[in-house]
């Protein structure tokens, strides 16, 4: 079983960022409620103003699925759209393969030790 991994960046105007971070609030918690999810949040991206970074963990497909026909996704979309989409882009990644970043001598690793044979 992969995890799933979604970014996105969602363009709004600047002046309506805040208010549509507190309307995301909600949604985001919705979100997190569901089954298989695993991280769910919204954050400004401090270099483009009106920028919001979205960033998704899931258990799998199957939960990705759900979240896909479920309100809280649904809802998303429209509450997105309600303060002027100026432009977005998203894309996932699955993931079958995990390790932490640093070593036990708190040297961080760019490659995976685990996969090597």
């Amino acid at each position: 079983m992969a995890t799933i991994i979604i970014t996105a960046e969602i363009d709004l105007p600047p002046e309506r960022l805040e208010e549509a971070l507190k309307a995301g609030k909600p949604l985001i918690e919705g979100a997190l409620s569901q089954d298989g999810c695993l991280d769910y949040d919204w954050c400004p991206n401090p270099l483009v103003p009106g920028r919001i970074r979205v960033f998704e963990r899931w258990r799998d497909e199957a939960s990705l699925a759900n979240h896909f026909n479920n309100r809280w996704y649904k809802d998303m979309a429209a509450t997105i759209g309600s303060f002027g989409l100026k432009g977005a882009v998203s894309a996932k990644y699955r993931c079958d393969a995990e390790e932490p970043v640093y070593d036990d001598t708190g040297t961080p690793r760019a490659e995976f030790v685990s996969l090597k044979g």
